[in-house]
C-alpha cells in the first residue's frame, strides 16, 4: 500500500510541476504578443508624426531659401493650393511649386512659361493632408492626422 501512496504521489507532483511550467510558458507567450503589439503601436505613432514634422520642416526650410521679396505666394492650379516660389536664375524666371495631392507631399521645379502642372511633379513624401493659408505675410502650413501639427512663417522680406 505504501508503494501505491508513492507512486500516487510522485504522479501528482510531476502534474503539479508540468502545470506549473504550462502556464509559465502561457505567461511568457502572452507577454511577448502583448509588448510585440505594444511597439507595433509606438511604431506607427512614431512614423506619424515623423512624416507631419518632415513635412513642415521641409517646406518651412524651402520657403526660408526663397524668401525674397514678391517671390513667395500661393496660387491655385487645377484645383490644388500650391505654394509658388519664384527665382530668377540667369535672366530666366523660375518657380518651385509644391502642393500636397494623392496622399503625397509633391514639388516641381520649372521656367515660369513650361507650361507644367501639378501632374508633373515629384513625389517627395506620402503623408497626411498638408494644407496652406496666407494672410498678408504670414504663411500658415498644417498638417492633419496623428503627427499632425501647423507652423506660420513671417515672411521677412515682404511679401
Amino acid at each position: 500500500m505504501g508503494r501505491r501512496n508513492d507512486h500516487k504521489g510522485q504522479l501528482v507532483n510531476t502534474l503539479f510541476t508540468m502545470l506549473l511550467f504550462l502556464v509559465f510558458v502561457l505567461c511568457a507567450l502572452f507577454a511577448v504578443l502583448i509588448g510585440g503589439k505594444v511597439y507595433e503601436n509606438i511604431n506607427a505613432r512614431t512614423e506619424s508624426t515623423y512624416r507631419g514634422d518632415v513635412a513642415l520642416s521641409y517646406i518651412a526650410n524651402k520657403v526660408r531659401q526663397g524668401d525674397e521679396d514678391g517671390m513667395v505666394g500661393l496660387t491655385e492650379m487645377d484645383g490644388i493650393t500650391v505654394l509658388q516660389l519664384k527665382q530668377e536664375i540667369n535672366g530666366s524666371e523660375y518657380v518651385t511649386y509644391i502642393y500636397y495631392r494623392d496622399g503625397k507631399l509633391w514639388e516641381l521645379f520649372t521656367d515660369t512659361e513650361s507650361g507644367l502642372g501639378v501632374n508633373d511633379g515629384y513625389e517627395i513624401l506620402e503623408c497626411d493632408e498638408v494644407a496652406m493659408s496666407m494672410d498678408g505675410e504670414l504663411l500658415s502650413v498644417s498638417t492633419s492626422g496623428d503627427g499632425g501639427g501647423r507652423i506660420w512663417l513671417s515672411l521677412r522680406s515682404g511679401g
